[in-house]
């Protein structure tokens, strides 16, 4: 599992079709790319990562803070191309990446986790295998990637 975490000011996600919008001030935009072989150890393992990565700054200006510290929100965007391979050709392959079947379950249990840790209040999502339009203001900027498993 792969979860692509950016530190921002405010970030959305719009789905024009469904008349949908989320949006968050202060926190986090995290994509999550699940693999086929992620289980629900890598949804504690990654959720829990998140929830307690000191990536905002303290009174001394040093990356000391987490999310909870802040009182941020996340926006959890699910994004299967973080597992796109593009080592040959120009195509990116996604066989890593989840099926539905496989994926939907374990971004569902991720979310509750998230939940669970922050407070519902604080956690925001996209659709999951919908097109979205996603804004991200990126602050500082801050982009750390978490992974589950280590090739």
């Amino acid at each position: 599992m792969r979860a692509l975490v950016q530190r921002v000011s405010e970030g959305s996600v719009t789905i024009e079709s469904e008349k949908f919008n989320a949006e968050i001030g202060k926190g986090f935009v995290l994509l999550l790319g699940i693999r086929s072989t992620d289980t629900v150890d890598d949804v504690a393992f990654v959720a829990d990562k998140c929830c307690n990565l000191r990536i905002f700054e303290d009174e001394h200006e040093k990356m000391n803070l987490s999310i909870k510290d802040v009182d941020g929100e996340i926006l959890i965007v699910s994004q299967f191309t973080l597992y796109g391979d593009a080592q040959k050709g120009n195509r990116p392959s996604f066989t890593d990446a989840a099926k539905p079947e496989i994926a939907i379950p374990l971004y569902e249990k991720f979310v509750e986790r998230m939940k669970h840790n922050l407070g519902e209040v604080k956690i925001k999502t996209g659709i999951f295998g919908a097109m979205m339009k996603v804004k991200i203001l990126n602050d500082g900027p801050v982009t750390i990637m978490i992974e589950s498993k280590m090739k």
